[in-house]
C-alpha cells in the first residue's frame, strides 16, 4: 500500500471493486483500447501462483477475429452440436445445496427476460448470447498447458479474479463464461491454439449498457454462518 493513499480510501476503493463486480450480460458496442487492456492484464498477472509458476495464458480476441470465432461457436450451438469440454466444470452429479443455488439464479435471470420455466426454444437463444459475447467487444480466452496439475488451476482462479476486479477500475465490467469453452476444437482452429493446451474458459470484457434490465440481475450470496466455521476456543 502506498503511504500516499489513505487506510480508509484505499479499503473503500477495494470494497467497492470487489462488491460492484458482477457478471454482465449487455455490453455497448463501445471499444476497449489496447493500452487499457495491456495494462489491466499486466496488473492481474502479478496474481500469486504456486513457486511462481505463473500457468495463465491469454488470447485477446477483438475486432473481426472476434467476430469470426463468435459466428462460428453461434453457428455449432444453433446446430445442436453437443458440447465438448475438455474437463469437467459442474458436478458430474448434483446434489443439495448446489443444485438449489443453481436452479434459483438460473431462473431469478430468466425470469427478468420473461422466461417461463419450460420455454426451451426461448433458454437457448439465452443461451446462445454467450457465443455473441453479450455484445461485448473484446473476448478474453484462457488456456493452460495440459501437464500441469490440480494447483495450477487454483493459481488461475486467482489470475482470473484479478481481473475481473481489476477491470473494475477502469470502468469495465466483465462476464465470465465457462461456455466458450464448450467447443474446444472451433476455439483452438480459429485462434491457431495447440491440442497441448487445455481451453479453461473464456470471458467478454467491455463497458456494461446502463438500461439492460438483465444487468440489475444480482444472485443472491449465503450468509457467513453458512460457510465459515469459527475455532476460537479460549486458551
Amino acid at each position: 500500500m502506498k503511504d500516499s493513499i489513505p487506510r480508509d480510501t484505499f479499503r473503500e476503493a477495494v470494497h467497492e471493486a470487489i462488491v460492484s463486480r458482477r457478471s454482465i450480460r449487455a455490453f455497448l458496442p463501445k471499444p476497449v483500447d489496447r493500452a487499457t487492456l495491456e495494462a489491466l492484464l499486466r496488473m492481474a498477472g502479478t496474481a500469486p501462483s504456486g513457486t511462481n509458476i505463473q500457468p495463465w495464458q491469454v488470447h485477446v480476441v477483438s475486432g473481426s477475429a472476434r467476430d469470426r470465432l463468435s459466428a462460428a461457436l453461434l453457428a455449432a450451438h444453433q446446430s445442436g452440436e453437443p458440447p465438448r469440454r475438455e474437463y469437467e466444470y459442474y458436478p458430474v452429479k448434483w446434489r443439495s445445496p448446489y443444485i438449489d443455488r443453481r436452479r434459483a439464479t438460473g431462473w431469478g435471470l430468466y425470469s427478468l427476460l420473461g422466461i417461463e420455466k419450460g420455454d426451451r426454444e426461448a433458454s437457448a437463444r439465452q443461451h446462445g448470447r454467450n457465443y455473441e459475447l453479450f455484445g461485448a467487444p473484446v473476448a478474453l480466452i484462457f488456456t493452460i498447458d495440459k501437464d500441469l496439475e490440480a494447483g495450477s488451476w487454483l493459481d488461475y482462479g486467482m489470475f482470473l479474479q484479478n481481473i475481473m476486479v481489476g477491470a473494475r477500475g477502469f470502468g469495465l465490467h466483465t462476464c465470465p463464461q465457462a461456455a466458450l469453452a464448450n467447443y474446444p476444437r472451433i476455439v483452438k482452429e480459429q485462434l491457431g491454439i495447440g491440442d497441448d493446451k487445455i481451453l479453461v474458459c473464456g470471458m467478454a470484457i467491455g463497458y456494461a449498457d446502463p438500461d439492460a434490465p438483465i444487468n440489475q440481475f444480482q444472485p443472491d450470496r449465503i450468509p457467513l454462518e453458512e460457510f465459515v466455521t469459527w475455532h476460537d476456543d479460549p486458551r
